[in-house]
């Protein structure tokens, strides 16, 4: 133990692993970076500029988009600056930071999907009491809510990873610092923390997902005593998309943070997680647009609004 050494930086070595993909990896985080952003900003514009979508369902997407768009700005550029650079070195209290801001906006997601649904029972189960149970003043509380739950969860996880003792290795096997890659690294025994940090875990995604399907077990009991199909399908119809986004995104979630881990199961989650830092973010905007005809009709009309600025001249 004389001989271990404090470490101050990291090396970020997930791609360093797929040396024959990085180039085509690049490529593809560039495009989806851009798509991402061009998508979710086109979201967040047409409803900020549609006065009939300035209702709580939407207010919930837009927060979801700004949310989403967060997420990808705290991993993304900085992985495309790796994957052309061959230092790929982060500081210490950068790793910190980059680890507080993706789980604080990861764990807003999760909440403001639980928002959602919340909202989508009070439209279903009280309608004339719509207004008033999911009024302004309520939908920023809730959303306030979500920042304050999620941000709060990733300060406790950051503040148990980041007190352990580091030493020797720096090597995380990931393209950013995510818990259990940097956990591993630690010199002293991890078990107690390893648990507490999985609580923390279970806590946003299960306890998050559980609110979401009790919200829609009470959808479901109410649509079914509905006497008309056809009204049954409309009311189903209106929750589709956000159930769509809801079981991709915590498939993946579940999937990469939920399983057990080893040393051995980094590499994998290395491409599991491209797919998730990319799928998701770009998911919400493309489901919200392709099923919801308000939504498309706003971005018809954001982009011919686009398209009628004049070319500019040099």
């Amino acid at each position: 133990m004389d001989n271990l050494t404090t470490v101050s930086t990291f090396l970020l070595w997930g791609f360093s692993s797929f040396p024959e993909l990085q180039d085509l990896l690049f490529v593809v985080i560039f495009i989806s970076h851009l798509t991402i952003l061009v998508a979710n900003v086109s979201i967040m514009v047409a409803i900020k500029l549609s006065y009939n979508l300035h209702t709580p369902m939407y207010f919930f997407l837009f927060g979801l988009s700004l949310s989403e768009t967060c997420t990808m700005v705290v991993i993304l550029p900085r992985t495309l600056v790796d994957l052309l650079s061959e230092s790929k070195t982060i500081s210490l209290p950068e790793c910190a930071m980059q680890m507080f801001f993706f789980f604080g906006f990861a764990g807003n997601n999760c909440f403001i999907l639980s928002a959602m649904s919340y909202d989508r029972y009070t439209a279903i189960h009280n309608p004339l009491k719509y207004p008033i149970l999911m009024s302004k003043k309520i939908c920023s509380q809730l959303m306030a809510a979500s920042c304050v739950v999620g941000f709060f969860v990733s300060f406790c996880i950051v503040l148990i990873v980041f007190n352990l003792s580091f030493c020797n290795s720096n090597i995380i096997q990931h393209f950013f610092c995510d818990i259990a890659p940097v956990v591993s690294l630690a010199c002293n025994n991890t078990s107690f923390q390893k648990i507490i940090l999985l609580a923390f875990t279970v806590f946003v995604l299960v306890g998050s997902f559980i609110l979401i399907m009790t919200s829609y077990v009470f959808i479901v009991a109410i649509v079914m005593t509905m006497p008309s199909t056809k009204g049954r399908y409309k009311t189903f119809s209106t929750c589709s998309s956000h159930l769509t986004v809801v079981f991709i995104h915590y498939g993946f979630a579940c999937f990469i943070y939920l399983r057990p881990k080893n040393s051995n199961s980094f590499r994998g989650d290395t491409l599991m997680a491209v797919t998730y830092t990319v799928l998701t973010p770009l998911l919400n905007p493309i489901v919200y647009s392709l099923r919801n005809k308000d939504m498309q009709t706003a971005l018809r009309k954001v982009l011919g609004n686009v398209n009628r600025f004049p070319p500019l001249r040099w």
